[in-house]
């Protein structure tokens, strides 16, 4: 029985879906004006995982992820580039892009634009307006009154005084109060803009997500997740929004994304510990920083460092080298291991749990290796299947293996060479200098392992 953790109500609650044996998942996706960033990853694979796993759950899942192609940033970034919104935008999705298949991330059910869902912005936009939720300000802009919506705060689980009070924000007259958000933005000289009932604009951040969900999945679905800093106000403002308009629960179950910190201090461009998806990667192999994402819950923060990353390879290499020369079977699908991988997921997606049976698998692979090939076969292909939910031992593991070993290509070839020297004095029985060779081998750091498929070797 699946429980998640939902943020709505701050405890574990088991899954009904609305739909029975569908599940409609709605997630905040990236401002497109610059590469994703370490915190951005860690969002795609836990709901990369989450979605696997539902899955191999056999549901039929809908996942929505959407993209805002229109926001400040963007267009200051623009100019300063001398581009088009378009060009600016187009790029850095196919960046995204880059960075999700790097990661073994699945491809979501859809991936509406922010630009491509306007006409539905201002519908909702209007229809708040005719119930009294909304107002053009004195300058133009169209705001939302949080006073008009009674649960404001109920996901934050703060009173609309609490959160006037400790609201840092910069009084803007043409607001009522400070708490209330833009929905609709007159466009500056030289900014992009769509007609509207209000004049030539653009739309605010939080309008965005609620007409794509809404369009995509309904009024009311299943599933709406993010990082932990959405909760407020960008949650916040959908639910209300979004319930204001449509007279309808927006969501069942809301998940939140744990932070990454670096070396123990929150990330940021100003201190210096501000990586890139690609910086990390030209360091460690994309797998490598999966397992590392996936190594804690997902709603737990995780410390990024090169420690945590090096503890990943290690880990990770573990499980190929007990893949490695294994014969490719058919998996059980209800071995013990899968009961209790899936109790593990079935308690709000803990891959903890779920990573332990994987090493369980490992040790039993590696006992049964000489004793029991066909028994060890079969543990290694349901390692396989279970590493699958995970996005895990994509990978051959002989190729895996050597492409994360950081070696000169002429030493490559020289090893290649030495080892087919040694499989040639092996089969014509010069054991002399098959031994000679494995000696040379080992002087250079390189391992060998013999099997019924040939010789493998590593550094």
């Amino acid at each position: 029985m699946l429980t998640l953790y939902n943020s709505l109500t701050r405890q574990k609650e088991v899954f009904t879906p609305i739909h029975p044996g569908k599940v409609g998942i709605y997630v905040c996706g990236m401002t497109v004006y610059d590469y994703c960033h370490i915190g951005h990853g860690r969002v795609l694979v836990a709901f990369d995982v989450i979605t696997r796993y539902l899955r191999f759950c056999n549901y039929e899942v809908n996942y929505v992820r959407n993209i805002t192609d229109i926001d400040d940033k963007i267009i200051q970034r623009a100019n300063e580039q001398g581009e088009t919104l378009t060009a600016l935008t187009n790029r850095f999705i196919a960046a995204m892009g880059e960075d999700e298949a790097a990661l073994q991330v699945l491809p979501p059910t859809a991936e509406p634009r922010a630009t491509e869902a306007i006409l539905q912005m201002i519908d909702m936009i209007s229809i708040l307006i005719d119930k009294g939720f909304a107002y053009v300000g004195t300058t133009g802009d169209v705001y939302y009154n949080v006073e008009q919506f009674a649960d404001y705060g109920k996901l934050a689980h703060k009173e609309l005084e609490s959160l006037q009070a400790g609201a840092r924000v910069a009084i803007v007259d043409a607001k009522n109060n400070p708490l209330d958000f833009v929905l609709w933005k007159m466009a500056k000289p030289n900014e992009p803009g769509w007609e509207s009932p209000w004049g030539v604009g653009r739309p605010g951040w939080h309008i965005e997500c609620s007409a794509m969900a809404t369009t995509c999945l309904g009024n009311h679905f299943d599933i709406h997740g993010g990082g932990f800093d959405l909760k407020f106000p960008h949650h916040e403002n959908e639910i209300a929004q979004s319930e204001a308009a449509t007279g309808e629960k927006f969501v069942n179950y809301w998940l939140h994304v744990g932070f990454v910190q670096v070396n123990k201090e929150k990330m940021s461009k100003s201190l210096g510990n501000f990586f890139t998806l690609r910086e990390v990667f030209a360091r460690y192999h994309p797998e490598v920083v999966r397992y590392f994402m996936v190594l804690s819950h997902y709603r737990s923060p995780v410390n990024y460092s090169e420690e945590s990353l090096n503890t990943a390879a290690e880990a990770l290499e573990r499980l190929y080298l007990a893949l490695r020369g294994m014969p490719v079977v058919v998996a059980s699908e209800d071995s013990t291991y899968e009961q209790t991988f899936k109790a593990a997921m079935d308690d709000d997606f803990n891959t903890p749990e779920a990573l332990a049976v994987l090493f369980e698998l490992t040790r039993q692979i590696n006992r049964l290796r000489s004793e029991n090939p066909d028994e060890a076969a079969m543990c290694a292909a349901i390692l396989r299947r279970l590493a699958t939910v995970l996005g895990f031992l994509q990978e051959d593991p002989e190729s895996y293996l050597q492409s994360t070993t950081s070696i000169d290509e002429a030493l490559r070839i020289k090893i290649e060479k030495l080892v087919d020297e040694r499989v040639t004095a092996r089969k014509n029985k010069d054991w002399a200098r098959a031994d000679e060779v494995r000696a040379e081998l080992t002087a250079l750091g390189v391992s060998l392992e013999d099997t019924a498929d040939g010789t493998l070797w590593r550094l």
